[in-house]
């Protein structure tokens, strides 16, 4: 396979078969992020992509999904896209889900019908970082949208019959609006009702601009237990149809899996019992991106 660059996916792709359609990431302004930083944004040529898919046909009959990297492969012409989702079809017809990252400037930029027939043509489900549902934190981060703009592409995807997972950030807001970035998150998510959200906790990146405000003191990150109360506040704010709320990323402290609504109070009882020291939290050494 040819790949440039450093390769990022979702943890839920581990297993899938990395197809690098582009290099970087079309926004690359986000102030906590780093993955991109130095690496122009470029979509790759259609000869080298075919030819990956080639490769994938003779060598990845085993994994049976198919994940477009890297930041932002929604971003893609829709003849082009459509080109490559067919030809996965025709060449690996064992995979059964293809997934690609997606950002409100790409998913705009999609007719409904558009994301339909990408949909039709196997795009199975698409990743967008939320990060954050109040837009005083969205301005500060650079994410280039607002919670208006999130709730609005979140269920234009949706309405596709594209799955969505959303991730959200715990800590992005720092100590000071850290329960209001809670509860409006808590409010984006359920106005979007998506299948998935992934919370994960912030963890300073060396050469993001967030890393560099807290290290001049303009920015501090909320202790464990801050970050805690903020993942009860922001869940017990999540009201969902039917989705999975997963905080069982490794920067997380305390790992959660609930499906929505049933296992809410479930899901607040355990927080509360963490936060009442009578369960364990996971120690700093073993977190990690």
């Amino acid at each position: 396979m040819n790949y440039q660059g450093n390769i990022f996916r979702p943890p839920s792709e581990a297993y899938s078969i990395l197809l690098q359609v582009t290099t970087g990431c079309s926004h690359n302004k986000c102030s906590f992020c780093s993955m991109y930083k130095g690496s122009r944004f470029t979509i790759k040529d259609d000869a080298t992509i075919m030819a990956d898919i080639d490769f994938a046909a003779a060598h990845c009959r085993g994994q049976d999904r198919l994940f477009l990297c890297d930041g932002d492969a929604l971003i893609i012409p829709q003849k082009r896209l459509v080109g490559i989702l067919q030809a996965v079809k025709t060449k690996l017809p064992w995979v059964t889900r293809v997934g690609t990252y997606a950002n409100t400037k790409s998913i705009r930029m999609k007719s409904p019908e558009q994301l339909r027939e990408l949909r039709e043509n196997g795009l199975g489900i698409a990743y967008m970082g939320l990060e954050s549902g109040d837009d005083q934190t969205l301005g500060a981060i650079n994410k280039g949208a607002d919670s208006g703009r999130m709730i609005e592409t979140g269920r234009k995807i949706r309405d596709a019959g594209i799955k969505l997972s959303i991730t959200v950030l715990l800590g992005i807001a720092g100590v000071e609006r850290s329960a209001v970035h809670a509860l409006e998150t808590g409010r984006v998510l359920s106005a979007i009702d998506p299948e998935y959200v992934g919370a994960l906790s912030l963890m300073l990146t060396d050469g993001s601009p967030l890393y560099e405000a807290a290290q001049n003191g303009t920015f501090t990150l909320p202790s464990p237990t801050g970050v805690l109360e903020e993942l009860g506040i922001m869940f017990a704010a999540t009201e969902l149809s039917n989705g999975y709320f997963h905080a069982n990323h490794a920067s997380n402290y305390l790992p959660i899996k609930a499906l929505l609504p049933r296992d809410k109070e479930k899901t607040l009882k355990l927080i509360d019992k963490a936060l009442s020291g009578k369960l364990s939290l996971k120690p700093e050494y073993l977190r990690g991106l």
